[in-house]
């Protein structure tokens, strides 16, 4: 870590003109996070992560898109640039705001009215898509078998032993989400958790994630936010009528309904993440939350998806 702060530094000092002298903050899941103050009284964030398929690129240009439309988000301060093999950039310190907890159909027509803001800034963005997709929507993928390749969970000694209700369900859901792989992609947020949201009293205050970004139909991108939107510590599946209310408000915000396909493809991609968590949750031994509302919701979920 002390060789890797270095480098950041000089990278800095290379890239923002100023040099780090307090650490203000650090995460480190999918990508390393460190917010630091600048000695010329600035403060940013800096994020650093493997980029092997060059995502990170149009993930960025869709934040700074995004950020130059007036949308909650931090502008990107730098390109992404090569360091040692990471991709890096920097962005603005936007701290603040709260969560929005509670997995109401209120909550949801909330939470789908900024996704279908987000929707029209993004709609006509002509960049390089960012494959592969995030593994918790990339039920496309080019493998031989049901999910995605993930070197930790395939080799978990119960990956070969899932419980046969979920891998039907994920079985289902992936035909009828492949059966819709002709129509038109879009670019689109696909972590719309309440963990990635901040609001305020007066709205939204920063929308987060945005290595986050997919290349998918407008209405898989739609309904696998319906299905995650109220995830925050422990990720789940949302109740039905919410996920139904998200749709609705967010059909309602663009001002045009779906057609039956695209409704169908909706409700077969709000599965998706949660059987991505489900499956997690079984290999990992933690607690069944996502597990046990696929296999509570899965039927009728697939009954609409037409599955």
């Amino acid at each position: 870590m002390a060789e890797l702060d270095r480098r950041l530094v000089a990278w800095c000092e290379r890239q923002l003109g100023a040099t780090p002298v307090e650490r203000l903050m650090g995460v480190s899941q999918m990508a390393e996070v460190v917010g630091v103050r600048l000695d010329d009284g600035r403060s940013v964030v800096i994020k650093s992560r493997s980029d092997p398929t060059a995502r990170a690129k149009t993930c960025v240009a869709v934040q700074h898109h995004a950020a130059d439309a007036g949308f909650p988000c931090a502008r990107p301060l730098t390109d992404v640039t090569d360091l040692d093999g990471l991709a890096v950039h920097a962005e603005e310190w936007r701290p603040g705001g709260e969560l929005l907890r509670g997995d109401s159909p209120e909550i949801a027509e909330r939470s789908a009215q900024l996704y279908a803001q987000l929707a029209v800034i993004v709609e006509d963005l002509r960049l390089s898509p960012p494959l592969p997709n995030p593994e918790w929507v990339n039920w496309d993928h080019d493998g031989p078998g049901l999910w995605p390749p993930n070197e930790l969970h395939d080799i978990r000694p119960l990956a070969t032993q899932l419980p046969p209700p979920l891998v039907a369900i994920a079985t289902r859901a992936r035909a009828r989400l492949m059966k819709s792989g002709h129509l038109p992609r879009v670019l689109g947020h696909a972590d719309w958790e309440a963990q990635n949201l901040r609001w305020n009293a007066d709205g939204p205050h920063a929308v987060h994630d945005w290595d986050s970004i997919a290349w998918l139909p407008e209405a898989a991108l739609v309904g696998a936010a319906s299905g995650a939107f109220a995830s925050a510590e422990i990720p789940t599946l949302m109740p039905l009528h919410s996920s139904e209310a998200f749709i609705a408000a967010y059909e309602n915000a663009r001002g045009r309904t779906f057609a039956v396909e695209e409704r169908e493809l909706a409700w077969a991609a709000s599965l998706w993440p949660a059987l991505h968590n489900a499956r997690a949750e079984f290999l990992w031994h933690t607690q069944p939350v996502a597990l046990t509302e696929v296999l509570t919701q899965g039927e009728e979920r697939l009954r609409r998806a037409g599955a």
